[in-house]
């Protein structure tokens, strides 16, 4: 099975570096036509430039592929618009979208300015919307899309000094778990990538041995695969040094302690509560409604 990206166009936003170039530059590769956005600026978010960007485009370009730069800030609702009108006009559809822009600006949370979780989080969670919401649209109507939004562990499981980058990276899964079943019937799938990859945003969290391992191109296959056309859809892909991994928010069974029940009587049977032996992911938020009335024995 080959996955060709012939005919289709892909948007990568934050493409001009690190993962999102890695991204960029295999789409191309495959044949896709390439809109290669990034703002330009530094790690935190700061300053601009269309540098970075142009030289993925030259890249490309002289591979023989074909590819445009935007400079828009996915944040910029005049920008993001720019963005689609250019992308549409150049190549007339747009069929994969790769939410990979994002700043960081760690600091323990007791001392994080308010601004700096409010930018984090505007940038993650609220660029990945506007984008995403952007092409939502063109998607449906052509009846074909797929899309990736970008979390990490950070948002899965939590990391010191980024309370607002994990915030935002968890709120990209629950988007993407809602869009998963709002897609579905327009043939458009959703799914989340959490990488692990040696850029300018982590060298400084990473022992310098690791550089040889996490290189971006060893995450961008996952991207690649959930952009085709035999993507799955809802689904969260782990990736990192050539190790592809699944992660699922899951639930318990669940124990009926009853509608009289105390404080005192979940903390005596929190073990059972909190067994996850028996624990299964859900498709939607009713189906744990729906797991709560089973156990009184009641149906939908």
């Amino acid at each position: 099975m080959s996955l060709d990206f012939t005919g289709k166009t892909v948007i990568v936003t934050g493409s001009g570096g690190g993962l999102g170039r890695s991204h960029a530059l295999e789409f191309a590769r495959r044949g896709a036509n390439v809109v290669v956005n990034d703002l330009g600026g530094s790690v935190d978010g700061s300053g601009g430039s269309s540098e970075a960007a142009d030289a993925v485009v030259k890249t490309i370009i002289d591979n023989g592929g074909k590819a445009i730069s935007n400079g828009s800030s996915v944040t910029d609702d005049k920008g993001v618009a720019t963005m689609v009108e250019q992308t549409l006009s150049e190549f007339g559809r747009i069929d994969v979208l790769v939410n990979n822009a994002g700043v960081l600006r760690d600091k323990s949370f007791s001392n994080m300015p308010m601004s700096d979780f409010e930018f984090v989080v505007d940038v993650h969670l609220m660029g990945t919307v506007k984008v995403t919401h952007a092409v939502f649209p063109i998607m449906k109507e052509q009846n074909y899309g797929r899309i990736v939004v970008t979390s990490s562990s950070s948002g899965l499981y939590g990391n010191f000094g980024q309370s607002n980058y994990g915030a935002g990276k968890m709120g990209v899964v629950g988007m993407m778990n809602t869009l998963e079943l709002e897609g579905a019937k327009y043939n458009i799938h959703v799914n989340a990538l959490a990488p692990v990859a040696w850029t300018r945003m982590t060298e400084d969290l990473m022992p310098p041995e690791a550089e040889a391992l996490l290189t971006p191109e060893s995450v961008t296959p996952a991207v690649v695969f959930m952009s085709s056309d035999e993507a799955p859809s809802g689904q969260i892909i782990c990736a990192g040094a050539g190790v592809f991994a699944a992660a699922q928010v899951v639930e318990s069974p669940g124990k009926l302690l009853g509608l009289d029940a105390s404080a005192e009587d979940v903390a005596a049977n929190w073990e059972e509560i909190s067994d996850l032996t028996e624990a299964k992911p859900l498709g939607m938020g009713f189906e744990q409604s729906a797991k709560f009335f089973a156990l009184h024995n009641l149906k939908r």
